[in-house]
């Protein structure tokens, strides 16, 4: 890699010694003063020669107005000419003389001389000067200006007499020659002592490196080396004496250290890999952190888990990185451990949305010798699943503990009854009460087949879907339910076209959705009333013709194929409150009015989002009370990607967990 000019000034530099810096700074600013004192009165001298010139071209200058005012007054233009001329050769310092009327037109110029001399070419010109300067005759205009021949002060001296304004006169100057030879010369000098100070300092400082500072540093560099693990360092300089021998000293030590870090590297490697292994493959989330509580490593679980993926986290202190919540939590513990208060402690905490539960352990680490705390390790389990499981273990165990107890209280109570009073019970009153205990054994019965069947739907069972036409399946549970409709007054009604569109799913979990829905909307229905099943593709598309139509509405073909099919489950029942369509797909939920008063299991739509679910789908409702209630569900074609279905089943069944947990909090 090359060098830039200021990176190996700077290696330069670094290659003195302090003292020798040191002499170097002082011999710079002594130089540095002496010159500036040097330019200083050099600056002096030619401010005052200026100053010289400007006064001397001034006086000369009222001098000569003086003398060729009256000539100039009485139009004496040949004497005005021949005493320019003997004043403009009296003096060396002049430049040029010339004059102008009051137009600024100049008639007169001295030197004279051929075509290309001062005179003709000041002849031709005509001079822009300021309108004020003629009411100043005693206060000529000054100024000076470089030309290629030197320096020149021009002195503009306007002519008045008896009031009247009769032109300017202008005289070149140059400079005074003996004062800027004196400077040139103070400039020089200046410069040439300069010049040779840092001469003999450069000369000093290369000896110095040459003979002895140059050995002691690359000395200095290689035990620099050493210590930070490079063992290849060598020293090879031309050096003779106790160098010399210092140098050879070190050049073995380090080739003793080389050879001990060749045997040692490969075990040292193979146990780090060993160490990164387990903890990147850790189930649980580990944390490193320094004596101060910053990060040193934190695993891919850790990361995870704190949503800390892609960043580096490498310094940063742990509680700037964690969610508020959680900082404040560890930071009394977190505090404790740094400040060697304790050795180890155990948070457990929750955080996040949807809320994560974890819990923290925090372990310090120490030295050998037990006294001095080197970092602390932090361990974090993510135990929200576990919670879930065991709150809805808890819930399932305790409402079906109760559902078990209902039926089999009463078939204890009959049965009992039955037993100590058999012979004092009339036979109709036997049959009665044998028909109650038998009903409540059917409810048992229903109850434990739900529960199973729900079981089934929330393991990690996977159903296999497969093409299948719906319309067997719903003329199957018609048949079922028509002669209980018939008894009840109730209407069975199946409106779909004769050819609807296969769709993909499981034929004995549909026909359960079916049993459950039509089962519940017949109980539901007083006599008289209807229940109707409608299956058509959804959504429609279709072209609309504005001149063909069907009685008063228009109608259109289909002319695409369809993604899904949509079931509809409608009755005029009672109708369900807004409160109870919140909580009616929940685990033993049982609506109970004026119209339904038989006790069921509360698992029948529990069981039906559960299968729905299984195939994507969920399953919606409108109702209203006393006018009815509408259930409906979408199926996948027959076509339909198993992947995605599969996709749509995960996203649906936590789309259901977070809706249910949402109405938990709430209420």
């Amino acid at each position: 890699m090359t060098l830039t000019w200021r990176e190996r000034l700077q290696r330069w530099w670094a290659e003195f010694s302090l003292q020798t810096k040191l002499l170097a700074v002082a011999t710079l600013v002594v130089s540095l003063l002496m010159t500036g004192i040097t330019f200083l009165a050099l600056n002096g001298i030619q401010r005052d020669a200026r100053m010289s010139d400007t006064r001397f071209a001034r006086d000369l200058g009222l001098l000569l107005s003086a003398n060729v005012t009256p000539l100039v007054a009485e139009g004496n233009d040949r004497e005005l000419a021949s005493v320019a001329e003997r004043f403009w050769q009296s003096s060396r310092s002049l430049r040029y003389i010339f004059f102008a009327d009051p137009d600024g037109v100049i008639y007169l110029g001295i030197p004279m001389g051929g075509s290309t001399g001062m005179g003709e070419r000041l002849l031709s010109r005509r001079l822009e000067l300021p309108a004020d300067i003629q009411r100043r005759p005693d206060n000529p205009l000054i100024r000076q200006h470089l030309t290629p021949d030197g320096q020149v002060t021009d002195v503009f001296v306007p002519m008045v007499s008896d009031g009247r304004y009769l032109g300017v006169v202008a005289l070149g100057i140059n400079p005074n020659e003996t004062l800027l030879a004196s400077a040139a010369l103070t400039r020089e000098v200046t410069v040439a002592v300069f010049i040779s100070i840092w001469v003999l300092v450069i000369l000093g400082s290369v000896f110095n490196a040459l003979t002895i500072t140059q050995p002691v540093k690359e000395l200095l560099r290689g035990v620099r080396s050493i210590a930070g693990g490079n063992f290849e360092t060598r020293i090879a300089l031309p050096v003779g004496g106790e160098l010399g021998e210092l140098l050879n000293g070190f050049n073995t030590m380090a080739s003793q250290l080389e050879v001990y870090k060749a045997a040692n590297i490969e075990e040292l490697t193979a146990a780090q890999v060993k160490q990164q292994s387990l903890i990147a493959t850790m189930a649980d989330g580990a944390v490193l952190l320094d004596a101060e509580g910053h990060i040193v490593l934190a695993n891919p679980t850790a990361r995870r888990l704190f949503r800390w993926e892609g960043r580096n986290l490498e310094g940063s202190e742990l509680a700037t990185e964690l969610p508020d919540r959680l900082a404040m939590e560890l930071h009394d513990p977190l505090e404790s451990l740094i400040l060697s208060e304790r050795d180890n402690t155990d948070v457990r905490c929750s955080f996040g949305d949807p809320a994560r539960t974890l819990r923290i352990v925090l372990q310090s680490v120490r030295d050998a010798s037990g006294e001095s705390l080197k970092g602390i390790a932090m361990t974090i389990q993510d135990l929200t699943r576990e919670v879930e499981l065991n709150a809805a273990q808890s819930r399932f165990i305790s409402n079906v503990s109760h559902e078990l107890r209902t039926p089999l209280c009463n078939i204890k109570s009959y049965v009992e009854t039955l037993h100590d009073m058999g012979d004092l019970l009339s036979a109709e009153e036997q049959k009665e009460f044998l028909s109650i205990a038998n009903a409540e054994t059917d409810r048992l019965s229903r109850l434990v087949t739900d529960v199973l069947d729900l079981s089934r739907l929330e393991s990690d069972r996977v159903w296999q879907l497969e093409p299948l036409d719906l319309a067997p399946a719903i003329e199957q549970t018609l048949r079922t339910y028509r002669l209980n409709a018939e008894e009840k007054g109730v209407t069975l009604i199946f409106t779909g076209d004769q050819h609807l569109p296969r769709v993909r799913g499981n034929w004995d979990l549909l026909l359960q959705v079916f049993d459950n829905l039509v089962g519940n909307a017949l109980k539901f229905t007083q006599g008289g009333g209807q229940l109707l099943l409608r299956a058509y593709p959804w959504p429609d598309q279709c072209l609309l013709d504005p001149d063909a139509s069907a009685g008063d509405h228009p109608s259109c073909a289909l002319t695409s194929p369809l993604p899904r099919l949509r079931v509809e489950i409608s009755d005029t029942g009672c109708g369900i409150s807004e409160a109870d369509q919140a909580r009616i797909f929940e685990r033993f939920f049982r609506v109970e009015n004026a119209v339904h008063t038989e006790a069921g299991t509360g698992l029948g739509l529990s069981i039906v989002r559960g299968i729905l679910e299984k195939h994507g789908s969920q399953a919606r409702m409108a109702s209203e009370p006393g006018a009815g209630t509408t259930f409906w569900f979408d199926l996948p074609l027959e076509d339909a990607d198993g992947d995605e279905l599969q996709v749509q089943a995960e996203r649906s069944s936590s789309l259901a967990v977070m809706d249910k947990e949402r109405r938990t909090a709430v209420a």
